[in-house]
């Protein structure tokens, strides 16, 4: 199965991505990992957008699509892949279909703005790598991390302001892949629930209609 993910940040993603991947069998890719390794491992492609970064440049589309196809032409991704974070916008997908880059399944995971401003607002980190929420998993001692005993702080990107900026970004740029997928008849979508687990449920429910 050939995947691609979507949802706002916070939405949950990366969990249901690391779901699928142990069930199916297949690598969850993020694309700023396959570029570091492109870069690290010295390919042409690798080279060529490590120019860009050295340079303080975003890395074109048309290079980061070439790393991407690269790698999903791999052994690793012979059963399939998940995409995380990759198409974001209605130009980047369609250099993915012109690349010949099959897709047999959009899953976008829906959570509204307002719930994911207060989940990601509530999270709390710690500097050891814990990490807390104010409401479904709070330290012990308010602000204070179990582990280690450290101050826990809010990470820049949770601020309120800085998410709802992010939301936006999503909701101008990325959420018109929907209806993009949707008129290829492989869009499934599924509502983000309160529990992990009753999310994975749903969304192994909307995969199984795409299954061969």
């Amino acid at each position: 199965m050939n995947l691609i993910l979507l949802g706002a940040p916070g939405a949950g993603k990366g969990t249901q991505s690391a779901k699928i991947s142990e069930k199916f069998q297949i690598p969850a890719i993020a694309t700023g990992d396959i570029l570091r390794s492109a870069m690290k491992a010295g390919t042409t492609l690798g080279l060529e957008a490590k120019a860009y970064i050295d340079e303080g440049k975003l890395v074109p589309d048309a290079v980061v699509i070439g790393i991407i196809k690269e790698y999903l032409a791999s052994d690793a991704c012979k059963k399939g892949f998940i995409l995380d974070g990759f198409p974001r916008s209605i130009p980047q997908a369609e250099a993915l279909d012109e690349m010949g880059v099959k897709i047999d399944v959009v899953l976008s995971i829906e959570v509204p703005d307002e719930k994911i401003v207060a989940r990601m607002s509530g999270r709390r980190v710690c500097s050891c790598g814990a990490s807390y929420h104010v409401e479904h998993n709070p330290p012990k001692v308010a602000d204070v991390c179990d582990n280690c005993g450290s101050a826990l702080y809010v990470r820049a990107d949770d601020a309120p302001e800085t998410v709802k900026k992010r939301l936006s970004t999503f909701h101008a740029q990325t959420e018109p892949l929907k209806e993009y997928y949707a008129k290829k008849g492989i869009l499934a979508t599924v509502e983000g629930q309160e529990k992990v687990e009753d999310t994975t449920s749903l969304v192994f429910r909307a995969l199984s209609r795409f299954e061969a």
